[in-house]
């Protein structure tokens, strides 16, 4: 029998609601797995057993009285150490934080929280969120659910865990070069980068990055769909936040047919396993029979796109991170000193520059739109990699000229107006989930969310290997 914990999230509300359930059975259960997850894979850095349970004998009570609810009433989930809880611990994955407990909650975790979410626990991120490894000097490694020898992914790489192993069915999570859909793909869930601005990003130093985004973890599209309908929306909290009310009809899925999707495996310079290959091809004919369109493209990127990426990425460590080496460098994560002294040496006018790859491929995705309706291709050219691996092992450029690229997802926060969908789509040779990654128009999340839904019913209904929680 299902557990009402195995529920999406709208119908655990809706269950909590009607007394059919209540919100501390729920509760209690996401803490349990919560507690039993963390013994064999590191995902939480803290539980929140006793403030989690208080508030949802609170929600009950409230049902008893008859007042009214939110559309996420008793829903548990889980936070990001990256990001600032009032009463708990945050780490940001790092010693350099001390035993810091912050006095506010970001506005993502208040506006779930409004609409009646549980937060039960705060889970792992590699220092300072820096990896696509969650390995970090604090808390150790976090590991794959479906291979406990292979990452999980990064940053979010906790809340991935999370979510795929049934604790809760969203997490929050942040992405600056993948660090929502990296996971998301490698432990078979789904992961979202929204749109530049739909979520107000809060939790910054500065208001004006502009490759940084809160996204969710979650167990299907209709789960990712209730946290942006929840976080959503404009606030003078963050200035470059959009005055855009998420619309949750327009992600109804209409199916596929006559939708036209661009199809690139490679972006031109990546190396793809075969068996990754393989299983991205077989969701595209399924997309086919279902009666979509979808034609290879040619994109002519190149290395550099990741390389620049790199740029942004050190000098954003270095600028909001750039004085914790001087009294903290022993207990720091070398690789992140590392990016940190090599932010520090950046050109201003080379920094500028990026700039014009930036609109070089925007100009090459904004002739794609003309024709279709979305960019098709791999979230990552690999699956789940060694845990004793790090991003250096996927720097390298191979005798053929190829990228031996881990993750095909910064090329997309290059580009922050674009959303961009991780949704698994089956399993590859060796045993590991693989993510079919959706890139949208701008600020068109919610007919990103339509297609992932559409494709997510497809997938289940044609046999296409779809993803269960792990045992």
């Amino acid at each position: 029998m299902t557990h009402p914990l195995d529920l999406t999230a709208d119908e655990i509300a809706n269950g909590i609601r009607s007394g059919a359930f209540s919100a501390e059975a729920v509760v209690a259960e996401s803490i349990r797995r919560a507690r039993a997850v963390n013994e064999t894979l590191n995902s939480f850095a803290v539980i929140r057993e006793d403030q989690a349970l208080e508030v949802a004998r609170r929600a009950d009570q409230a049902v008893a009285r008859g007042e009214a609810t939110g559309l996420l009433h008793g829903v548990p989930f889980a936070a990001k150490d990256l990001t600032p809880t009032a009463g708990d611990l945050t780490t940001l994955g790092s010693w350099t934080r001390g035993d810091w407990v912050p006095s506010g909650t970001a506005l993502c975790i208040r506006r779930l929280e409004a609409a009646g979410a549980i937060l039960i626990g705060k889970t792992t991120t590699p220092e300072f969120a820096f990896s696509s490894f969650t390995n970090s000097p604090r808390w150790g490694i976090t590991r794959n659910p479906w291979n406990p020898e292979r990452t999980s992914g990064g940053s979010s790489g906790g809340s991935a865990v999370a979510v795929a192993m049934g604790v809760v069915p969203f997490a929050e999570g942040t992405d600056m070069g993948g660090s929502v859909r990296i996971p998301a793909a490698f432990c078979g869930v789904v992961g979202l980068k929204p749109s530049f601005g739909r979520i107000p990003m809060t939790i910054l130093p500065s208001v004006f990055d502009n490759i940084s985004h809160f996204g969710p973890l979650a167990r299907s599209v209709a789960d990712a769909t209730a946290f942006m309908a929840a976080t959503s929306g404009g606030s003078d909290e963050d200035i470059s936040s959009l005055p855009i009310t998420f619309d949750v009809s327009a992600t109804r899925t209409e199916g596929l047919a006559g939708k036209r999707f661009a199809l690139s495996i490679d972006l031109g310079y990546y190396a793809i396993q075969p068996q990754v290959e393989a299983v991205v091809r077989r969701a595209v004919a399924e997309m086919r029979k279902a009666g979509a369109i979808v034609e290879e493209v040619p994109i002519a990127w190149t290395r550099a796109v990741n390389d620049e990426w790199f740029d942004l990425w050190c000098v954003f460590m270095s600028a909001f991170f750039g004085d914790e080496p001087t009294g903290h460098r022993h207990h720091m994560d070398p690789a992140v000193v590392s990016m940190i002294e090599r932010g520090l040496t950046m050109n201003a006018t080379a920094y500028k520059r990026i700039e014009l790859l930036r609109t070089s491929m925007w100009r090459d995705l904004a002739m794609l739109y003309e024709r279709y309706d979305a960019l098709l291709c791999p979230t990552c050219a690999i699956t789940a990699p060694p845990v004793g691996h790090t991003d250096d092992d996927y720097s390298l450029t191979l005798p053929d000229g190829r990228f031996k690229g881990l993750d095909m997802t910064c090329p997309f926060n290059m580009l922050p107006q674009l959303p961009a969908l991780s949704l698994p789509i089956g399993w590859a040779a060796d045993g590991l989930p693989v993510g079919l990654q959706i890139v949208g128009r701008r600020f068109a999340d919610e007919q990103v969310l339509s297609y992932g839904a559409a494709l997510e019913a497809v997938s289940f209904a044609s046999g296409i290997d779809a993803l269960r929680m792990p045992a």
